[in-house]
């Protein structure tokens, strides 16, 4: 049987950032932001070069290793074969180990560029199938299924499949995230969960996390109750004690503020007239940047020069 047929074309796919859990919601809620990593795919007549520039253009391996091409190629087998040889450029703008979800992007980058550039993928990766296959590597759907979608994201596991709808975050409110100097390995804040917490606390995180979804797309006063946590945020403080210091300083100033996803960013959801007040509140220690909220997630964009990515 023949194998799939390729693009001769090189195709470009953009993909946001993302913060997963925003406090109660753990391994659940996802939000996309204005923050994106972009993807030049091209099949070539043989072998694998790679191009990095921007985060991690340093540490990053370039060959098999690398998460972007795993993800290629397991997208790349689904749709029946390999292709002679790859072309790759990556221009990284999310931070690495921050809780931002730059693993999850090169997933999500990989699998929709093998769809982009494969001729007729459409018809075996569905969007349903790519959530479902950027679950599988990743893990876990609460990043990939805000990379994927943008906006606001709900996802579960049901019948050992990932699935997620898509919320519309009010307007008015604006991510700004506090990244450090340093990353912490999600592994290790996973690590530190207990294996079981106090039913107590699991209820409360079930009725803020509830809450959490009205506040996030029709009452964002109620943010500052809605982003309470008592699953893993307390748990994970021994791994970034800098960050729950940071976290606790601005919810007692009344703002907002949550881990990213496995940290150790900390993001504040503040509105337009509080930002400037909200960036200024963490000091030197913390690279501090206003985001607007993605509505898109992933996207294969028109190709541009190379000054445009």
């Amino acid at each position: 049987m023949a194998g799939p047929a390729f693009r001769a074309a090189a195709v470009r796919v953009r993909v946001p950032a993302t913060s997963a859990n925003l406090g109660p919601g753990f391994d659940a809620l996802g939000l996309a932001l204005g923050l994106y990593d972009d993807v030049v795919v091209r099949v070539a007549d043989s072998g694998l070069h790679i191009d990095i520039a921007g985060e991690g253009s340093e540490t990053l391996p370039r060959d098999e290793r690398h998460l972007l091409v795993r993800s290629l190629r397991t997208a790349f087998d689904l749709l029946g074969g390999q292709p002679r040889g790859l072309e790759i450029v990556c221009a990284n703008r999310i931070p690495h180990g921050r809780g931002l979800g730059s693993s999850s992007a090169a997933i999500c980058a990989g699998i929709v560029a093998a769809r982009a550039v494969t001729i007729g993928a459409e018809a075996k990766l569905d969007d349903t199938a790519l959530l479902e296959l950027a679950t599988e590597i990743e893990g876990h759907p609460d990043n990939v299924a805000a990379c994927l979608l943008g906006g606001f994201t709900l996802s579960w596991m049901e019948g050992g499949a990932a699935r997620a709808i898509r919320m519309e975050p009010a307007d008015s409110i604006v991510p700004v995230v506090f990244v450090p100097g340093k990353p912490v390995l999600t592994e290790t804040a996973r690590g530190l969960l207990p294996r079981s917490v106090p039913h107590v606390d699991a209820a409360t995180n079930a009725g803020r996390a509830a809450l959490l979804v009205e506040a996030m797309t029709r009452r964002p006063e109620l943010l500052l109750p809605a982003t309470e946590d008592r699953l893993h945020q307390e748990y994970r403080a021994p791994a970034m004690p800098e960050s729950a210091a940071l976290v606790e300083r601005l919810r007692g100033e009344g703002v907002p503020a949550v881990i990213s996803g496995a940290g150790p960013t900390v993001m504040a959801l503040a509105d337009p007239g509080t930002a400037d007040k909200v960036e200024a509140l963490a000091g030197a220690d913390w690279a501090a940047n206003r985001l607007s909220l993605d509505p898109q997630g992933a996207v294969v964009l028109p190709l541009a020069t190379s000054t445009d990515i």
